[in-house]
């Protein structure tokens, strides 16, 4: 499981020209699900992205976390971080997971969170979707469940 997750002061997606999910101050999250993932891998990397210290504290230093911030998550589903881009120029996508099996373990993810007290809002998965976002820093990591 690969998230990309970006500090940000606000962010939204949308489906259709329809804002379907925002947030204030949080996380934007860029899921990835690839084959082979469980719920082990969601349980661990939503943990970890809870309880990770990026956000500033009053001496402006990287030392609290989302759920100390009582801060929200925006969660995209972005099977393209699965990508395989090492051969030829156009990248193979059969390292991610079925559709199916990634939807599940996506929803899976964010009631995890949920559970942690984050506040959650996805788009729409499977679905085009635009993503705008102030990114605040920037601050941004890739979290990645295989390394």
């Amino acid at each position: 499981m690969i998230a990309v997750i970006q500090r940000v002061q606000k962010a939204e997606v949308t489906v259709r020209g329809k804002t379907a999910g925002s947030i204030g101050a949080g996380l934007c999250i860029l899921l990835g699900v690839a084959k082979g993932d469980s719920e082990t891998e969601a349980d661990y990397l939503a943990g970890r992205i809870a309880g990770l210290r990026i956000f500033a504290d009053g001496n402006g230093k990287m030392n609290v976390s989302l759920k100390d911030i009582s801060g929200s998550a925006l969660v995209v589903s972005q099977f393209t971080l699965c990508g395989e881009w090492r051969k030829g120029r156009r990248p193979g996508f059969t390292a991610a997971a079925e559709p199916g099996e990634a939807e599940r373990l996506y929803q899976y993810f964010c009631r995890v969170l949920q559970r942690m007290a984050v506040p959650v809002e996805t788009g729409a998965f499977g679905a085009m979707m635009q993503v705008s976002l102030v990114n605040d820093g920037p601050v941004t990591f890739v979290l990645d469940t295989e390394k």
